[in-house]
């Protein structure tokens, strides 16, 4: 990998953190940057989803004030999330692009809460999922070091420049936000 090529996934990492922490989508970023640098798409989409857990992890940290009082939301929802008994932990496990939104979509639908507190949850519920299917990937496939570093770096703080800026979005602003992120993740993957 050049070093212009690195700073172009680094700077991916950063994208994809940071749109992964405020709604999903971000692999929709890594993804092609990793493909435009010669990887193979399987060792490309493992390497992505290995170096976005940190992220996942750190736009979960930057939402832990909207995560008091949902301990019990939390562990009921994320040994959902952990077994796979819902199809979006199946499908982020593999290809997380739109992981988020399928989340938000699904919890919003089905859970009365503020917008802000169930982004906090999704956020918890894409580092399980994406956790879970790193250590799997580490066993059984192949991955490109760099790229996972490169990415890990850039998506933890893209996590915390996420919570920074999608804490302070007003429910309707971040309605429109997913609407236009899971439209823009739907044609992306339909046109394809």
């Amino acid at each position: 990998m050049s070093p212009w090529e690195a700073l172009a996934v680094f700077a991916a990492g950063i994208g994809a953190g940071t749109i992964n922490t405020i709604v999903g989508s971000g692999t929709l970023i890594t993804f092609p940057v990793l493909l435009a640098t010669g990887l193979p798409p399987i060792t490309a989409n493992v390497s992505n989803a290995l170096g976005l857990v940190p992220g996942s992890v750190s736009g979960a940290i930057g939402y832990r004030r909207e995560l008091k009082g949902q301990k019990k939301r939390v562990l009921r929802l994320g040994a959902a999330a952990l077994v796979g008994l819902l199809l979006a932990s199946m499908y982020g496990g593999y290809f997380g692009a739109a992981q988020g939104v399928l989340y938000l979509s699904l919890m919003g639908l089905l859970l009365h809460d503020d917008l802000q507190r169930i982004n906090a949850v999704k956020n918890i519920l894409g580092a399980l999922v994406n956790g879970v299917a790193a250590v799997f990937f580490l066993f059984v496939a192949d991955f490109d070091w760099t790229a996972v570093l490169l990415i890990a770096v850039g998506s933890t703080i893209g996590g915390q420049l996420g919570a920074k800026v999608g804490r302070r979005l007003s429910p309707t602003v971040l309605r429109g936000v997913i609407i236009a992120v899971g439209v823009v993740a739907i044609l992306q993957l339909t046109l394809k």
